[in-house]
């Protein structure tokens, strides 16, 4: 892992057409702005967990007491 140490309105390059730029420090937090292709995908890590956890959540589960759930929900 590659740890840099930026200012406000300082950023890094990656690759030739990523630029991350930092746009706000506050206390706790840090804002960042992303510039990229279109067709590259930006999404938060934690969604990606989340996303991770469900689906390995969802093999656990037998198909049948899902169908029967989802048939009391209604």
């Amino acid at each position: 892992m590659l740890v840099v140490t930026r200012k406000l309105d300082e950023g890094i390059l990656i690759s030739d057409n990523i630029e991350i730029t930092v746009l706000e420090i506050n206390k706790e937090r840090v804002k960042i702005g992303i510039s990229a292709p279109k067709d590259i995908s930006i999404i938060r890590k934690e969604l990606v967990d989340t996303l991770s956890a469900n689906c390995e959540a969802s093999k656990i589960i037998p198909k049948t007491a899902l169908e029967a759930f989802l048939k009391m929900k209604k």
